[in-house]
């Protein structure tokens, strides 16, 4: 039950966001770590490292919200044949 409070309260603060189109910088942000690329000989070419980038917990959890008000909407007006 404190799940879905918390996603209610969740929901009334991204639509509010939303609603008022403001875009918080902290939702723009995320983490990349960069790896060197085993068994290189050369690490000065860009091609020999990988790049993990970590985004916002809460963009991912606004997104999977808009992607499944999208989908129900979808299907209510029967919009994929």
């Amino acid at each position: 039950m404190v799940v879905l409070a918390i996603i209610k309260d969740l929901i009334k603060v991204a639509s509010y966001y939303f609603a008022n189109r403001i875009i918080l910088k902290s939702l723009k942000e995320f983490i990349t770590i960069v790896l060197y690329k085993e068994r290189k000989k050369n690490y000065s070419f860009l091609g020999n490292y990988k790049l993990i980038t970590f985004k916002n917990i809460l963009v991912k959890v606004l997104k999977k919200y808009i992607i499944n008000i999208i989908l129900e909407a979808a299907e209510e007006y029967r919009l994929f044949l």
